[in-house]
């Protein structure tokens, strides 16, 4: 309560409140303090990790390999379990039962070699096709620690529409969109994972494949999914790092 009335008198008197240089503060997960810096986001070097076969995740470009797939029913939705996480961190939840469905892809690193701060907007840049024009994909970026529990982080879903984006000549859509924004460090010996589906019931609508609209839609269509991680198509979950 202190600090918001500071930060209004300053805002009203135009003047900076005292002890606020750094008009911004943030609580860093993982770290679990609280930070003061002078905007936000603030300055961080983007870091891209590459989907690649078999599940994994690395900094490293991937090989060629065929794309991983799955089938999304809306008449058996994606169920979301837990959301954007509150100030500090009270919404994870371990999302194992959520990844063992078979609509539900995973892709995870080795064990961190060092504590990796991100703090800031991840985003993620994927190269999918679907037999549906309309339909959607979601993503979530885990920490897996030691126990193999599977912790939510931040997450995101982008709403396709026939031509949004356009697919190229191969069939594939490059889709690019933002993930919730995070200050949160990863700690060392844990694993970064990706998650990809096509929903997150019924924290987003259903996306029923028809295009018609979500209220009154009555056709279900089975979308038929593909996620692609060769050379040719870097799908990469992209980290804003900042030291740590």
């Amino acid at each position: 309560m202190r600090s918001g009335l500071e930060f209004l008198r300053a805002q009203l008197g135009g003047q900076p409140a005292d002890g606020q240089a750094n008009p911004v503060r943030i609580f860093v997960t993982g770290a679990e303090e609280w930070r003061s810096v002078p905007d936000w986001p603030p300055p961080a070097a983007a870091q891209s990790w590459y989907l690649q076969s078999h599940g994994g995740l690395a900094m490293t470009t991937p090989g060629g390999s065929a794309p991983d797939t799955y089938s999304y029913d809306p008449a058996d939705p994606t169920p979301n379990l837990a959301g954007p996480v509150g100030s500090q961190g009270r919404a994870r939840v371990d999302n194992r039962i959520l990844e063992a469905r078979p609509d539900v892809l995973t892709f995870t690193s080795t064990g961190l070699p060092a504590s990796l701060e991100v703090i800031g907007v991840p985003a993620v840049d994927l190269h999918v096709s679907s037999d549906r024009e309309h339909t959607d994909f979601f993503a979530r970026l885990c920490e897996v620690n030691p126990a193999g529990q599977s912790l939510n982080i931040c997450d995101g879903l982008l709403r396709l529409s026939p031509g949004q984006p356009e697919a190229g000549p191969d069939g594939t859509r490059r889709v690019r969109f933002e993930l919730w924004p995070v200050a949160h460090r990863f700690r060392a010996g844990n694993r970064l994972r990706l998650q990809v589906s096509s929903g997150a019931h019924p924290r987003y609508a259903r996306n029923t494949g028809t295009g018609e609209p979500l209220a009154t839609a009555t056709t279900l269509v089975t979308a038929r999914q593909a996620v692609y991680h060769d050379p040719g198509h870097l799908s990469a979950v992209i980290l804003p790092v900042v030291p740590s």
